[in-house]
């Protein structure tokens, strides 16, 4: 980073304005080993800068040797390149498209790279629109529950009524399989009223979340196996440990139960620290990554695009309550939830910044 440092009035100011780069920016040495990420490589690649200084570009970035030749002949001609549509595999197999700029630094001594997501604008405005529709699906859903509340108090009054003055007993089991059923409705009405409620913020322990979860989903399913890959180093979040708790056993549960009669079902969780990360129109300097796993069969491609609207669900007995009350708590806690999923991996990412949007920085959106 020589001529970089060089040209700002100190060697902090200049790390100061790269680290704060929302584009992902790599250097690498004459030998095309890299020296240098900052934070937003880090996060789009999902590597530490210490897993990866020393590492020949090409293993990074999962390329083929036609890209490393190109950055040669950069970094030989003197020249800038850009390769268009670079595919490359992260750490954990989830897959990128790039464009990859580079950049020569000083003569046929370091490059530096400029790594562009293809689909960053794309998500940005999917997470505008998926917020507006879960939005709209909310109030809707909350309305529908409380007209529906009120007809079921009296239809259940009615029944009890009834059912004092039936002479048999064969008569009253109809008006308990009335008053069951009205019962498990104002359950459910009570779900979809409570959908969203307001977090009460206070610093808590992730992982000290996650083993709650565990123990509680260990004890259900006793035959799935429960692998904890986590990040000791984190700090603590400021959130609802409570919304937080139910919010993670949601997903951990639907795991569990997408595992059934599968051979060897297994869940894996692993938490990892995320630097820069942009949520809606939120900039957050750091943020808790955890990624939820399984090996199941996969998402059904049919519902993708929507298991985290109201009332979908992938299952004949399920409610399509349950994830969308977590990404109401996620989308509350300033956070975001994804799903990536294929036949044999299925991946719930959560990403929860460690600070509330009143700390960090707005993205200015200038297009």
């Amino acid at each position: 980073m020589t001529e970089v440092i060089s040209l700002f009035p100190s060697p902090t100011t200049a790390a100061n304005i790269v680290d704060n780069q929302r584009t992902g920016i790599v250097i690498v040495d004459e030998l095309l080993n890299v020296a240098y990420l900052n934070p937003a490589a880090e996060n789009l690649l999902t590597r530490s800068r210490e897993q990866t200084i020393g590492l020949p570009v090409g293993e990074l970035l999962q390329a083929d040797d036609n890209f490393v030749q190109t950055l040669n002949r950069a970094l030989l001609d003197f020249q800038s390149v850009t390769v268009r549509k670079l595919h490359i595999t992260l750490a954990d197999r989830s897959r990128l498209i790039l464009d990859v700029s580079a950049t020569p630094l000083t003569e046929k001594s370091a490059l530096l790279l400029e790594l562009q997501p293809l689909d960053a604008q794309l998500r940005f405005s999917r997470d505008d629109q998926l917020a507006s529709q879960q939005e709209t699906s909310l109030q809707l859903i909350r309305g529908l529950a409380h007209e529906v509340k009120n007809p079921l108090g009296g239809i259940r009054g009615a029944a009890q009524l009834l059912e004092r003055e039936l002479p048999s007993e064969q008569l009253r089991e109809y008006t308990g399989i009335i008053l069951g059923e009205v019962d498990r409705l104002r359950s459910l009405v009570d779900r979809m009223m409570r959908l969203r409620s307001t977090p009460r913020f206070q610093e808590c322990n992730v992982h000290e979340v996650l083993e709650r979860v565990l123990t509680l989903a260990g004890v259900e399913f006793t035959t799935t196996t429960m692998i904890r890959d986590y990040d000791p180093s984190l700090p603590l979040l400021i959130a609802d440990r409570d919304q937080l708790l139910q919010a993670f056993l949601n997903v951990v549960r639907n795991a569990c139960q997408a595992l059934a009669g599968t051979a060897h079902p297994t869940v894996s969780i692993r938490t990892r620290i995320a630097r820069q990360v942009t949520v809606g129109r939120y900039r957050h300097r750091s943020a808790i990554r955890i990624d939820i796993e399984d090996n199941g069969p996969g998402v059904n491609p049919e519902l993708a695009e929507r298991i985290f609207f109201p009332m979908i669900s992938g299952r004949p007995e399920g409610t399509g309550l349950g994830l969308a009350l977590t990404q109401t708590i996620i989308t509350d806690h300033s956070g975001i939830i994804e799903c990536t999923s294929r036949p044999g991996q299925t991946v719930f990412t959560i990403q929860l910044p460690t600070s509330q949007p009143q700390v960090s920085r707005p993205v200015v959106d200038l297009s």
